[in-house]
C-alpha cells in the first residue's frame, strides 16, 4: 500500500490571530469544503480547539456516497500548528498538519496530508484517475474561498504537490 504525502502553501493577508481563529474552528471547514461532498458537522466542534478533541462529520467524497469521518486533533501549538487525524472514515491513514507562520505581508498557511487508500492494488490504481483530482479539487477550492474571504498577498503563489512517499 502506497503513502502519499499533499504539500500545500497560501499567504493571506493577515495576523496570525486572525487566522488562527479562522482555521483553528472546526465550524469553519464547512465555508472552505466544495459544496458538492455535501460536509456537515454532527459532533464535537462546539469548544474550541484541544487535543483529544473528536470531531464528527459526514461528507460525499465520491457523489451520491455519505459516510462518516471522525478526526482526532492530536497537537494544538495555539497560534501556531494544530494536527487532525482520521480516526475512521474513507482513508486507511490521514494525517494533516496545518502550520501557521508569520511574514511581513500576513501569514504563510502550510499543510501537510500523509494519507494511504484502502482496497490495497484497488487503491493504488484509483489515486491518479480519481483521488488525486479530487484533493486537487478540494485544496483549490479552499483557496479560492480563503482568497474571496480574506484577499491573497502579491508576489505569494499558493503551491500544491501530491508525492508518493
Amino acid at each position: 500500500m502506497k503513502l502519499y504525502r499533499l504539500h500545500a502553501t497560501q499567504t493571506l493577508p493577515i495576523s496570525p490571530e486572525d487566522a488562527w481563529n479562522f482555521l483553528s474552528n472546526p465550524e469553519n471547514l464547512q465555508k472552505i469544503t466544495p459544496a458538492h461532498m455535501g460536509f456537515q458537522i454532527l459532533s464535537g466542534a462546539d469548544r474550541p480547539m484541544y487535543p483529544g478533541q473528536l470531531i464528527q462529520y459526514k461528507v460525499s467524497p465520491i457523489p451520491g456516497i455519505r459516510t462518516r469521518w471522525v478526526s482526532e486533533i492530536t497537537h494544538v501549538e495555539p497560534g501556531s500548528y494544530f494536527v487532525d487525524e482520521q480516526r475512521f472514515g474513507p482513508y486507511s491513514l490521514w494525517h494533516h498538519k496545518h502550520f501557521i507562520k508569520k511574514m511581513d505581508q500576513g501569514v504563510l498557511m502550510e499543510d501537510i496530508v500523509d494519507y494511504k487508500l484502502p482496497l490495497g492494488i484497488l487503491g493504488s490504481l484509483a489515486h491518479p484517475i480519481f483521488v488525486r483530482k479530487q484533493l486537487v479539487g478540494i485544496f483549490r477550492h479552499r483557496e479560492k474561498a480563503l482568497t474571496d474571504l480574506f484577499g491573497s498577498v502579491p508576489g505569494h503563489p499558493t503551491t500544491f504537490d501530491i508525492q508518493t512517499l
